[in-house]
């Protein structure tokens, strides 16, 4: 075997053994290297192909919600070049066009770009199941996506009829329990409102778990959230995404998903006042009103209305033994 063949043939072995976690948890990774193995031993003569872009169809489930990442990627392959293959398989019924497997963002970095007319892919023979566990393996190995992109990802293989939440599990490297409450997140906040929010790299489940308890004890709906979010991203856009004397870019994602959990607090507060609040009921002298008493979380408030200031005085001054003098009534009620 020649020496490119080789490297060739190990491409995708780079990958599983990239997607790998520590010895601990290799024999729940077996299924997940298998996958990308398979899926290396089915590529043509391990033959790596120079593809016009647009042979290549993406009819994959969607495993990220913000593509504007894909510029830094378009700037990095023009000036160093694509160093690692996409993963196609041959179309079903059309002859000279291919279906995506994965290498989605190195797709679209290419397509995009002025100067590149060429993408690298390995062309491999997988059927529709071999192809969709090509790709959650490959996924497995990758650390940049965020939980919310993960928990979406995971219910349109489940809604996709891949599998069963446990299959699903392990093929993504995790619990039963921990596919479960991902499922609950992404179907209380649903795609529409997740795009609009984008991936929030760095919040975790219990913050989006948070949110979507807000969500279903609130009343704003997600039209509203929706504009919420696509707002707080204007404005970011806006700002030019410069934050602080470092000139680091603000992620506009966070900035989202900041605002839609305020909106949603804001109205659990508005909403825990309202429902704390007692009526107020009134207090009368000779049967005209003089001040109002009112049961409040800390006690009782009893408000004094008079236009004469010398009652007032008189209230003012007799207050404590006023107070004292109820106390002893209400010791000796019985």
């Amino acid at each position: 075997m020649t020496s490119n063949k080789k490297k060739r043939l190990s491409m995708l072995d780079g990958l599983a053994v990239a997607s790998a976690p520590s010895p601990s948890g290799t024999s729940s990774m077996m299924s997940s290297n298998r996958a990308l193995r398979s899926a290396r031993d089915a590529v043509d003569a391990h033959h790596v192909w120079e593809l016009d872009p647009d042979d290549i169809e993406d009819t994959r489930l969607a495993d990220r919600l913000d593509p504007d990442d894909v510029a830094d990627l378009r700037v990095s392959i023009e000036v160093n070049g694509q160093s690692v293959p996409i993963l196609v398989r041959r179309h079903p019924s059309e002859s000279g066009r291919y279906l995506l497997v994965y290498g989605r963002r190195r797709l679209e970095a290419i397509r995009s770009s002025d100067k590149l007319r060429k993408v690298r892919a390995l062309v491999a023979n997988l059927d529709d199941s071999a192809a969709v566990r090509a790709q959650v393996s490959e996924n497995t190995g990758r650390r940049d996506l965020s939980f919310i992109e993960r928990a979406l990802f995971a219910r349109e293989l489940v809604d996709s009829g891949f599998g069963n939440q446990a299959q699903v599990a392990e093929v993504l490297n995790v619990t039963k329990s921990a596919i479960s409450m991902a499922l609950s997140v992404a179907n209380t906040v649903g795609p529409k409102l997740a795009n609009a929010i984008g991936p929030v790299h760095g919040v975790g489940r219990p913050r989006w778990e948070a949110l979507a308890k807000d969500l279903v004890d609130g009343t704003l709906g997600v039209e509203d959230l929706v504009e919420v979010a696509q707002a707080a991203r204007r404005s970011a856009n806006a700002d030019e995404l410069i934050e602080g004397d470092v000139g680091e870019r603000k992620d506009a994602s966070r900035l989202a998903f900041e605002a839609v959990a305020k909106a949603l607090a804001k109205q659990r507060l508005t909403k825990n006042k309202k429902g704390k609040k007692s009526d107020t009921r009134p207090l009368l002298v000779g049967g005209k009103r003089a001040g109002s008493v009112q049961r409040t979380t800390k006690g009782v408030r009893v408000d004094v209305e008079s236009d004469d200031a010398a009652f007032a005085n008189w209230i003012e001054a007799e207050a404590q033994s006023i107070l004292e003098e109820l106390h002893e009534r209400w010791k000796k009620r019985s």
